[in-house]
């Protein structure tokens, strides 16, 4: 457990890198590929996940270079926290962003990792099983 509760001291924007990366919960779930409907703008999550998803673990197994490998994957920032609609609604970020604080069972406050019952681990299959046709076969749900 996290003795200096700097989330409740400061803003997200003063985070330094590592208060930062320490808020990620490893849950997976921003891992997930996602869907959106053309004309109502809807995200649908899928169970499917990036092929550097570790699912046992719930870590890229590429994180440093994740971005240059998949240029689709969107880098969460302070600066672009704000913005992106498809954060599941149990991340951490984005209780932070949205004035809540962290949720009770995050690492910080119970100085244990994340319980399975909150992230992905052990549910997904990588994109490498799945056909582009076959992704809507695998949504899950609008929320998270």
């Amino acid at each position: 457990m996290s003795e200096n509760k700097f989330w409740e001291n400061k803003p997200l924007s003063d985070f330094t890198a590592e208060e930062w990366e320490s808020i990620c919960m490893h849950c997976g779930k921003c891992c997930l590929l996602k869907l959106q409907d053309e004309d109502s703008e809807d995200i649908f999550y899928t169970d499917v996940v990036c092929r550097y998803f570790d699912s046992k673990t719930c870590h890229c197994t590429e994180y440093a270079n994740r971005c240059t490998l998949v240029p689709s994957c969107l880098k969460l920032t302070k600066d672009n926290i704000n913005q992106i609609s498809w954060m599941p609604q149990s991340c951490a970020y984005r209780f932070l962003a949205e004035g809540k604080g962290l949720p009770v069972y995050h690492p910080l406050l119970t100085g244990r990792p994340l319980n399975a019952k909150w992230s992905i681990k052990g549910l997904t299959v990588s994109e490498t099983e799945v056909t582009e046709d076959e992704l809507e076969d695998h949504i899950i749900g609008e929320s998270l």
